[in-house]
């Protein structure tokens, strides 16, 4: 018993040093150190550039300021701890500052976008096109519906159009191999570096000059599927690279032929990363002008068949009535801009949605069909 209780007090006076550094776990103490640190460093580098010296706010004064700040979160953990929790404390500062860093940008853009086109954003806006709209047309006339239906139905096929061909191309880089799979992990990485303008000049010249295409939403579809090809590729061979090996073993000792256990398997322990390198893709493409510039110009009357006929996108839409010097077009442009963010957010939530699902799900219609054969 005497043991017991020395231990259990040598537990409970032990240092903080001599605690484990748990890497997923924010301490209290260390938001404490690394905020105090971040307050006092910007407070001396202020001083330093705007009142000891003229040199004013540039950027040398926040290089000076993360200079310090990096050595007093080293100071105070060095005086707390010991100099391994103090260099895990540095990594934490750095780690959280950059990723500070990167969310800043992304939500400043969208707060910015949110208020300046949340003005003319009214049902009209889903509702009307652009055809009976004017330079001194109030920004409650008009909308942008036919812009809005051709991002979707562009997009649309160039998904279609891309992701069977990314997937198959991605299966047979990691499944298949062989002598053709260097020349094509080849083109596609050259793919992958392609200009958007690029893009839209090829299926220019193959599609619409060659061919005798015209001018339409599946000439804009076909040039963003030359962009959305290699990003779907790539990142869908990544995550085929991902799937353990044992899972292939198994089901080829099962008697499974290659494709089945690709098709039964694979595949379907991938679906998360695929979904994944379709909103990839998908991203890729949606906000794209330079290839629509060459293949479908726009238009601003109301146009749902992308194989005849000029077609309008959202891109575009924002493109042309920023170049106008009307406030009015100006406001509507930054409306375009929100409602595009807003269509990539329902399209990032419903993908994350469908491929949140785990390997082993069966969707309800699946289901009922194997109820009727007597397999549920």
């Amino acid at each position: 018993m005497a043991i017991v209780e020395l231990v259990r007090d040598d537990a409970t006076t032990a240092p903080d040093a001599a605690r484990p550094i748990r890497f997923r776990r924010v301490e209290r103490d260390d938001v404490l150190a690394i905020g105090g640190a971040a307050v006092a460093a910007s407070a001396l580098a202020w001083l330093l550039f705007t009142r000891f010296t003229a040199a004013g706010v540039n950027l040398g004064m926040f290089v000076v300021g993360y200079v310090v700040f990096l050595l007093l979160v080293w100071g105070i953990g060095r005086e707390q701890y010991d100099a391994v929790r103090a260099r895990d404390l540095v990594a934490r500062a750095v780690f959280w500052s950059v990723g500070l860093l990167l969310i800043v940008p992304m939500v400043a853009i969208t707060v910015y976008t949110v208020a300046k086109g949340v003005a003319a954003l009214t049902p009209n806006f889903f509702l009307e096109d652009q055809s009976r709209v004017g330079p001194l047309s109030p920004p409650s006339v008009g909308g942008a519906s036919q812009a809005i239906v051709g991002t979707l139905e562009q997009v649309g096929l160039a998904t279609l159009i891309s992701v069977p061909l990314g997937v198959l191309v991605a299966v047979f880089l990691n499944e298949v191999g062989g002598r053709l799979a260097r020349p094509v992990r080849m083109i596609v990485d050259a793919m992958s570096a392609i200009p958007s303008i690029v893009a839209g000049l090829f299926i220019f010249a193959a599609f619409i000059l060659a061919l005798g295409g015209q001018l339409s939403g599946f000439a804009a579809a076909l040039a963003l599927s030359v962009l959305m090809l290699p990003t779907v590729t790539r990142t869908t061979e990544v995550v085929l690279r991902l799937v353990p090996g044992g899972l292939r073993e198994a089901g080829l000792a099962l008697g499974a032929t290659e494709w089945s256990t690709t098709r039964h398997v694979v595949l379907p322990t991938a679906r998360s990363g695929i979904v994944t390198a379709v909103i990839l893709g998908v991203a890729r493409v949606i906000g794209e002008t330079a290839p629509l510039l060459l293949t479908t110009l726009g238009a601003t009357a109301m146009n749902a068949n992308p194989f005849s006929g000029k077609q309008s996108a959202l891109p575009l839409y924002v493109y042309r009535l920023f170049q106008l010097p009307q406030e009015v077009a100006i406001q509507r442009a930054w409306t375009g801009a929100l409602v595009l963010l807003l269509l990539v957010l329902v399209l990032f939530v419903t993908a994350r949605i469908i491929g949140g699902r785990g390997a082993g799900h069966i969707s309800r219609f699946r289901r009922a069909r194997l109820a009727r054969e007597g397999l549920a």
